[in-house]
């Protein structure tokens, strides 16, 4: 396979081989049950918001596929396992590497059948599980694989007592799952010790153990700074100190309105100092040691009247010595977005609170098959973008961007030589509803999802109807 930009992120140029990459080395110690995982991401894959019986097609495969979620030898773990290793490989040809971690909340209040499942959100009447992603993601936002995926369910007798929780220790606690995503990277890391692997995590993992265990470790840690630490500098807390440092750059950002879909351009000023933190106060009598960091703070100077100024305050083990690593830091934070997507995909794309499949461990074996047809999407729609000359028969297959061709150009006739990938992409997200104005930019991944669900019902067009081959 080609070196450089144009080589595919997908490791193989199979057009029909998405799936055989991503579960490879799948084992379940049984060769039917292997076959079986393989059928039922391709069945889910083409029609991803359908239930599971729409997807499956006939009673017999959708029974096979419950028997499937349902077995005891099939876990969420032996599904991730082998993307992770495919993911490993793709990693190869990256220098650097961004490993974005968040949390989401899946909601199965409403299903009548639940059993096992905790309590979500800021009441005790809503019910359903955590799910902790971690997904490693290049500068260009090219989701490269899932690194992690942590669930959990919050027992009901520990709704309310959160002063419990502080007699804790950190593993104990939820808030170790950063922790866990840290040391996942820091394991991917020694594989590829040439490449710089950067853990990044929202406001929630400002945890003062998070920052002692990234000073322990080859990867790097970038984290939006939620407590105004106090600091062992002349102006005694972190926010005194960083407004104190000389503006360094100024930046124009385009971001988005809260509550509305509109955008605007912020002008923002960039400060950034090398930091050292000291230990809570309230864990004195653990004699931690103070951390040093650097800290880069963005802030909004003069925002528009009513809105509220943009303003981060990032904190990372990356050295930042100047105006320019300040600002790489910054995008490197903006990349955290798109681990968001993913969330939206899996609950808009994939329906996966819509699942009623009663157990936990069902909800789960299904979420990772659910997460892989999510990353795949998310994959397609950034492909798009950062490799628009890849043939697109690196992620369609032969009788999709044939059928798409034809629909599009509404001709019996397609090409010899595959499309674009970009031009393929773009095909499917105007299925989707996207109009493709010169204003409207670069298609997202819901209109692509929406878009890959019409192309099932066009492709099998095309083989009834025309010269195409066979669906698998």
């Amino acid at each position: 396979m080609a070196k450089g930009p144009t080589a595919s992120p997908l490791g193989q140029s199979d057009p029909a081989g998405w799936v055989r990459t991503e579960l490879e080395t799948v084992d379940f110690g049984d060769q039917r049950l292997n076959k079986r995982a393989f059928k039922i991401i391709e069945k889910l894959s083409r029609r991803p918001q359908a239930s599971i019986p729409q997807a499956m097609g006939n009673w017999a495969e959708t029974k096979a596929a419950y028997r499937f979620i349902d077995n005891q030898k099939v876990t969420a773990d032996k599904l991730l396992i082998p993307h992770l290793q495919a993911s490993r490989s793709r990693m190869k040809q990256e220098s650097l590497i961004l490993s974005v971690q968040d949390t989401t909340e899946l909601n199965y209040t409403h299903h009548a059948a639940k059993k096992g499942m905790g309590t979500i959100g800021s009441s005790a009447q809503l019910h359903g599980m955590h799910v902790h992603s971690t997904i490693a993601f290049t500068p260009e936002r090219v989701p490269l694989g899932i690194l992690d995926q942590q669930t959990w369910i919050r027992p009901e007798e520990e709704f309310g007592k959160r002063k419990a929780r502080r007699h804790k220790t950190i593993d104990e606690k939820e808030s170790y799952k950063w922790m866990h995503s840290l040391k996942a990277t820091e394991a991917v890391q020694k594989e590829h010790p040439d490449a710089v692997f950067v853990n990044v995590g929202d406001r929630e993992a400002d945890i003062y153990d998070l920052f002692l265990l990234a000073s322990q470790l080859e990867s790097e840690l970038l984290v939006r700074a939620s407590w105004n630490r106090c600091v062992d500098h002349q102006e005694n807390y972190l926010w005194d100190y960083m407004q104190a440092q000389r503006v360094a750059a100024t930046r124009k950002m385009t971001v988005p309105v809260k509550k509305t879909k509109r955008l605007r351009t912020a002008t923002v000023q960039i400060r950034f100092a090398r930091v050292t933190l000291r230990p809570p106060r309230a864990r004195a009598k653990e004699k931690l040691e103070p951390i040093q960091l650097y800290a880069v703070y963005l802030y909004e100077p003069n925002p528009p009247e009513g809105i509220e100024p943009l303003s981060w305050m990032l904190l990372t083990t990356l050295m930042v010595t100047c105006a320019e690593e300040a600002l790489q830091v910054i995008d490197f934070y903006a990349v955290r977005w798109c681990i968001e997507v993913f969330h939206r995909i899996l609950k808009s794309g994939c329906r996966i609170e819509k699942r009623q499949l009663e157990t936990f461990e069902r909800l789960r074996n299904c979420l990772a098959l659910a997460s892989l047809v999510a990353w795949r999407t998310q994959l397609l729609t950034m492909l798009g973008r950062q490799m628009p000359d890849l043939p697109c028969d690196v992620v369609f297959e032969e009788y999709e961007w044939k059928a798409l061709y034809c629909f599009v150009y509404e001709t019996t006739q397609p090409p010899e030589k595959p499309p674009r990938l970009a031009d393929a992409v773009m095909w499917v997200a105007q299925l989707g509803g996207f109009l493709a104005r010169k204003s409207d930019g670069y298609p997202g991944p819901m209109v692509v999802w929406r878009g890959l669900h019409e192309l099932t019902a066009i492709s099998r067009a095309w083989f009834a109807f025309g010269p195409g081959r066979a669906p698998p």
